[in-house]
């Protein structure tokens, strides 16, 4: 046990903490009117950006998470702002070129982030070094992570081994990111122990209450010569999110670990955030409670909530143990990455497919075969071989950093948006997220920004017409409850709906009905032959790469669509000639439905 000492605090509630449990939907102006309150708390940083803010913010918020930096740093002089970055895949699901990375990190800092947590996906430490060498050059706290997981090859010399590696690439201190709750009360304790005999930094443990283990693992840190840990204020706390601030501080008053932070100063933040939480009800998902089965089946609370959706839209919640079941044995098949974005997804939906096709790996995700290709980085165990040859054959295999063979693109990012990018941020959005980007900024340019509706606190009748914004829809016996919260536009003459069925957030697209088949008003018909080709899970469709007339190969790609941010290709099932294509890109598909006939 190390000599005692103070305890720091990083409070998440600006990020990580309604991520968890809201589907980051919290916005700006309900942040705003509490910053001059946490401001005077005394934390050594709020986490106020990166992971999921910057996604939902122009996808559903329709706010520019560059302003909103701008605004928390002008309303928390006092207190370092921190933020979250993946490394080189900043806040996207790609890995960017070093001169996109470079920019980033710059903008982030001139726009007020003094303290980056940076880390990979996979621990493969060449995927953060040009973050953190730009971190560095912009003369801000770099903060070296190690995302934690467990499996045969992770191990507390592993762990030690990957901390020094940060400490020589210049690391100001250390994150242990445990973003599933795996950690155990006394393995934490031995890993803290290892790591600080080894490496003289500050050691900040982040750890997600999920398996409910999270307050004591703190604890355990602590007593281990851990310096800094993440809460999250008690409103917001808990389940999928963080130990609660007031609980932690409570617990280390009056002991030589003394915060030093006011509980009656916490007490009112947290009662402002009692509040401003119900406003988001829509967005609360059963899957956010705490659950010792992440133990088991690893998986983190935010991808079991965005299985869930997945299964639902299928008619297969009720398969989601089966589903969950997989993943590990998915995970082992790739090498044990941790499950953290984007490994989580690409974990996840693969064991989607995997159940609900009833045969493992008779759709393969583009994102595994990039993944098995070394797209992501150097898995952290040797992959399955096998699924490697089924995948990708005996080729197209490199062991290299992935950035490596990505060419500057800053330039050409520049150009592509043109005169809708009015400042190097907007490139930046663009670059983040290319076709979201696009319409979030013409969007802006047309002066059309639409945020996502709320539904009233109270569930209330909507005035003025007296139509429910709640009602049941009774399904073949089966009742489901409703409630509309919004609608805005989606373009090519489809509206966006959004709605909560049982409690879980929904996007339904509305679509003229002759979209469905080229000149008809009957919806899509069924699939009943072998030329007929369809999709094993709802999505969208991102491209179409055959037309009518074209001969095809059996096996050979026809589609590329997208499900819970994952593209998969489907392809013919037999030779022939491609007599109608009933589907255009952006077209939502549902399994089942005829999107393109080979006769």
């Amino acid at each position: 046990m190390s000599e005692p000492k103070p305890i720091q605090i990083t409070d998440v509630i600006l990020r990580d903490a309604h991520q968890s449990l809201i589907a980051t939907r919290m916005r700006t102006e309900d942040m705003l009117p509490i910053c001059e309150k946490l401001d005077a708390i005394g934390y050594w940083s709020l986490e106020v950006w990166g992971g999921a803010t910057f996604d939902a913010c122009i996808r559903f918020l329709k706010e520019d998470p560059w302003e909103r930096l701008q605004q928390l740093r002008k309303a928390l002089p006092n207190t370092r702002l921190q933020m979250l970055l993946r490394g080189q895949n900043l806040l996207g699901y790609r890995h960017y070129a070093d001169d996109v990375v470079a920019a980033f990190v710059e903008k982030s800092a001139e726009n007020g982030i003094d303290v980056f947590r940076v880390f990979d996906a996979l621990n493969d430490l060449r995927n953060i070094e040009t973050a953190m060498k730009a971190v560095k050059d912009a003369g801000k706290h770099a903060q070296g992570t190690i995302c934690y997981t467990t499996s045969p090859v992770h191990t507390p010399e592993l762990f030690v081994k990957q901390a020094k590696d940060l400490q020589n690439m210049g690391a100001d201190s250390i994150a242990i990111k445990d973003m599933a709750g795996l950690l155990a009360p006394y393995s934490t304790a031995e890993l803290v122990e290892a790591i600080k005999a080894e490496v003289p930094l500050d050691l900040v443990i982040h750890s997600h209450s999920t398996s409910g283990l999270a307050p004591l693992c703190q604890l355990k840190a602590i007593e281990a010569g851990a310096d800094r840990i993440d809460t999250a204020i008690s409103s917001f706390a808990g389940g999928t999110s963080h130990p609660a601030t007031e609980f932690q501080v409570a617990a280390l008053k009056g002991t030589a670990y003394d915060t030093g932070l006011d509980l009656d100063k916490l007490t009112e933040v947290a009662d402002y955030f009692t509040e401003i939480r119900k406003k988001y009800q829509q967005f609360e998902s059963e899957f956010t409670k705490e659950d010792i089965s992440v133990q088991i089946n690893q998986v983190p609370g935010g991808m079991m909530s965005n299985l869930a959706n997945q299964l639902k839209e299928q008619n297969a919640l009720d398969r989601i143990r089966e589903v969950f079941n997989e993943i590990p044995r998915v995970r082992e098949d790739l090498g044990y990455p941790p499950l953290v974005t984007p490994t989580s997804q690409i974990v996840g939906t693969q064991a989607v497919y995997n159940v609900l096709a009833g045969e493992r790996y008779k759709t393969i995700t583009n994102e595994v075969k990039r993944y098995l290709q070394g797209g992501y980085g150097r898995p952290p165990a040797d992959v399955n071989e096998e699924l490697r040859r089924q995948a990708i054959g005996t080729g197209d295999y490199s062991d290299e950093r992935p950035a490596d063979a990505l060419a500057p693109e800053l330039d050409k990012l520049r150009a592509d948006i043109g005169e809708l990018a009015t400042c190097d941020e907007d490139v930046l959005t663009f670059a983040m997220f290319p076709d979201l980007g696009r319409e979030y900024l013409q969007q802006r340019a047309n002066g059309e920004l639409k945020p996502e509706a709320l539904l009233p606190p109270e569930n209330a009748k909507q005035s003025g017409e007296a139509v429910a914004t709640e009602f049941k829809l009774d399904v073949h016996g089966e009742s489901y409850d409703i409630a509309i919260t919004g609608v805005g536009d989606f373009g090519a003459g489809r509206r966006k709906l959004y709605l909560s069925l049982d409690g879980m957030p929904e996007e339904v697209i509305i679509e003229p009905l002759n979209q469905y088949v080229a000149g008809k008003g009957d919806k899509r018909k069924q699939a009943s032959e072998p030329g007929h080709v369809t999709a094993a899970m709802p999505g969208n469709v991102v491209d179409v790469l055959v037309k009518e007339g074209d001969q095809v190969e059996a096996g050979q790609a026809v589609l590329v669509t997208e499900a819970m941010k994952m593209e998969s290709e489907i392809n013919a099932n037999i030779a022939g000639e491609v007599k109608a294509v009933n589907v255009n890109k952006g077209d939502r598909i549902t399994p089942g439905d005829v999107l393109i006939e080979i006769g």
